[in-house]
């Protein structure tokens, strides 16, 4: 049996080299914020972090498989913003990123290998400065072509009571899990549900 490492090397070395587009999620979050210091955790073929790279934000971008993070900087030197991205392996069942962020994302956070994802999350939610964003986006539904089809994840208000943060310092700020429409590969088109947390520090 693959370790976590090589599977996910074996996904990404599958894919095409180009990065996809950002999540519809993240441009919505983040679009209207002023651009700061940004976390995104599991990057993959790092579409989130060059967006917002590109935007003006600092991005710290990380993942398990030395693939993605090795396309990942390779692009963003393409991209002109290798300046502003720094892509980092780390295996988030043992490692977590050192810094304060204004911005900690982690799109569809899933592996078919143990993690304590609660446990990383709480730690991500630590590491937001004042005022900054924990965004938390899960599949509530899968659009036919998706890998995995992961479609069974807990909702929002499950992933929220399982961080157990003190309502002291953090604030829900959506929790929710609306639909939108996406578009796969051929362009085929399909309503998909999204569970979506947003906390914010608040001191």
């Amino acid at each position: 049996m693959s370790t976590a490492t090589e599977f996910w090397d074996g996904v990404h070395a599958n894919r095409p080299p180009s990065a996809p587009a950002p999540n519809a999620r993240l441009t919505e979050v983040a679009g209207p914020l002023d651009p700061g210091d940004a976390l995104d955790l599991g990057c993959g073929g790092g579409g989130d972090a060059l967006w917002l790279a590109e935007r003006g934000w600092r991005v710290r971008a990380t993942d398990i498989s030395a693939t993605a993070v090795e396309r990942l900087t390779a692009l963003a030197r393409e991209r002109g913003v290798a300046d502003r991205v720094a892509a980092e392996r780390h295996d988030l069942a043992g490692s977590f990123p050192t810094g304060r962020f204004d911005l900690v994302c982690a799109h569809y956070l899933h592996t078919p290998f143990d993690l304590d994802r609660a446990s990383v999350l709480r730690a991500a939610a630590r590491a937001l400065r004042p005022g900054g964003r924990l965004l938390v986006v899960d599949h509530g539904s899968a659009a036919p072509w998706s890998w995995g089809r992961d479609d069974d994840n807990p909702p929002p208000h499950e992933v929220a009571e399982e961080l157990a943060l003190d309502a002291d310092g953090w604030a829900v700020e959506r929790c929710e899990s609306p639909t939108r429409v996406a578009t796969g590969p051929g362009g085929q088109r399909a309503e998909v549900v999204d569970h979506v947390l947003l906390v914010r520090r608040t001191r």
